[in-house]
Parts: structure tokens; sequence; C-alpha cells
């Protein structure tokens, strides 16, 4: 007597389950290929040829948001850069709180850096200008990492001068190590001939979006163009 292949599914292949069954029942192709062999093979082959279909139908749709396409380098979901509480150089308590809702980029530097700050504080005013009327949604802060020069009045000179809605801000040793550390900074005091010192830090622009969610990271030269690209991304995220 013929038996029908549903019926040789339902007595060879009960270990693959009844929606295979039901899967099986519509596929003329899947049958041919299921009817030959070995019990094993055969468990194998539709469970194989099921993954495969299933994975395609699934990455064929199109309703997926696709993940940004940053220049910058895209840090999202580290376990650090999620807290500072410092002073600003108007004497306020400040914490990331204080600037929910907006884009954040935080800077770690000094006034008396001879380059690398000026420069990158230079280029974040370039970012904020091009974005016209979105800067209101930007804050820039600079964390000083040379609390002993950089008191409040001299943020308070040196940090609005490349923006008014800078803000500087500082805190004593333990506040500027804790801060350093939870950014991952590295800073440290270097002798200079003339009896003075500097100070060499980890030169970079970290971006946090408008949750208060570190996403970016803007290495020393990435360029405004970059900055302001991912920025408007974050920007007119939901």
């Amino acid at each position: 007597m013929k038996t029908s292949f549903p019926a040789y599914a339902r007595a060879h292949l009960r270990p693959i389950g009844v929606v295979t069954l039901g899967f099986i029942q519509d596929s003329r192709a899947v049958l041919l290929l299921a009817a030959c062999g070995t019990l094993r093979i055969n468990r194998l082959l539709v469970a194989a040829i099921l993954w495969a279909l299933t994975s395609a139908l699934l990455g064929g749709c199109g309703d997926r948001p696709q993940a940004p396409q940053f220049k910058l380098t895209d840090i999202s979901g580290v376990d650090f850069g999620k807290a500072l509480n410092l002073t600003d150089h108007n004497g306020k308590p400040r914490t990331l709180a204080d600037f929910r809702g907006k884009v954040v980029m935080v800077f770690f530097g000094f006034a008396h850096c001879p380059d690398v700050c000026p420069t990158a504080l230079a280029e974040m005013a370039q970012v904020v200008k091009e974005l016209g009327r979105d800067a209101d949604r930007v804050q820039v802060l600079m964390v000083t990492v040379d609390p002993e020069r950089d008191t409040q009045q001299v943020l308070k000179q040196y940090v609005p001068s490349f923006n008014p809605n800078f803000l500087g801000l500082y805190g004593d040793a333990g506040a500027t190590a804790r801060a350093a550390k939870e950014f991952k900074v590295y800073y440290q005091k270097q002798p200079v001939k003339d009896g003075g010192y500097s100070v060499d830090h980890s030169a970079g622009t970290y971006i946090l979006d408008r949750e208060g969610r570190l996403r970016l990271f803007a290495q020393h030269g990435a360029g405004a163009p970059a900055m302001l690209h991912d920025i408007r991304i974050l920007l007119d995220a939901s």
C-alpha cells in the first residue's frame, strides 16, 4: 500500500514537532528532500531547512530599525561615563542629570594648555555655530585637570571665550580624580624648564545623548564635520 508523505512524516519525524509537520505538508520541495535518507538524516535535514528558511524570512523584514551610521567611535553601552559631581564656573554644583534632554560634549583639559585644548574647544564652538537654532540643545563641558590653577575665575574667563554657553567644571583634587576615573581619562603633572608645570592628559571628547547615555568618542583631530554629523543624528533620535 502506498504511504503519503504526511503519514510517513508523522511516523518517522515526530521529534521535529507539529509546526514542522504543518510546514512539510505545504512544501513539495521539502517533502522530496526529506523522503530520502535515514531517520537521523531526515530529522537534521528538515530542522536545517526550516532554520534557514525562517532566518531568510526574518532577515527580509523591512521594519527593523537600522543602527545609526556614526562617523565617530561608537561606544554605546559602555559601563562608564555615567556621573559627574563638580562645580561650574558660575559657582553652581553640577551633575550630568542637569543636562538631561541635551546632547552633552565632555572634554577634559586645562586653561594653560598650549594647543590641544584650545583646538578642541574651537572645533566644538564651530560645531555649535553650524547647528544654528539646535545649538541650544547641545551643552559643552570642559572639566579641568588642573584644579590648582584653574580656579572658578580662571575658568569663567577662559571657557566662555570660545562660546558663551560653554561651561567649565572644577573640583578639588579628589573630585577631579573621581571624574577622570569615571571617564577613564589619564592626567599627570609634568615639570617644565621655567620651574612651573604642565599637565599631560588624554585628548578626546565624549558625547552623551539626550538621555544621558555615553554614545560616542571623538579622538583629537576627528574634526568638526564628523562631530556635527553625529550630533545631528543624536538630536534627531527620539
